[in-house]
């Protein structure tokens, strides 16, 4: 499990740790079951404040993705893989709708977006393919 924090990519810490977690959830890297990192393991290893990774860590509780485990931390809830693969979907829609609102705002028509998207995604591609 390797996470990364961002300072600015505009979303709070403690945010992105919620989502790298489901997104790992979501994609098999963490198993239902799994122990994850204590808080002070996970803020270690980020360089984060440990009451950040406790906030993530209470709403992702909140959320259904982990659970406490008496006297051993925390581990991925039964069921969280599929609640993570909807959350991830939908993060990800609406991180795409608000980019597709300011280009329309800013003047782009509906083609121009269309052709920027797909350079995009072939770049984006080729760019994985060559990892």
């Amino acid at each position: 499990m390797h996470f990364t924090i961002q300072a600015d990519n505009g979303l709070p810490i403690y945010e992105q740790v919620v989502r790298q977690f489901k997104f790992a959830v979501a994609e098999g890297v963490l198993v239902p079951g799994q122990v994850v990192p204590s808080v002070r393991d996970l803020a270690r290893s980020l360089a984060i404040n440990p009451n950040t990774v406790a906030r993530a860590y209470q709403q992702l509780q909140d959320e259904n993705v982990l659970t406490p485990l008496l006297g051993r931390g925390m581990a991925v809830c039964s069921g969280a893989k599929q609640r993570c693969w909807t959350d991830r979907r939908q993060l990800l829609a609406d991180r795409l709708s608000a980019v597709l609102d300011e280009a329309l705002r800013s003047g782009l028509d509906a083609d121009s977006l269309r052709s920027l998207f797909d350079k995009s995604l072939k770049k984006v591609l080729n760019s994985q393919e060559s990892h």
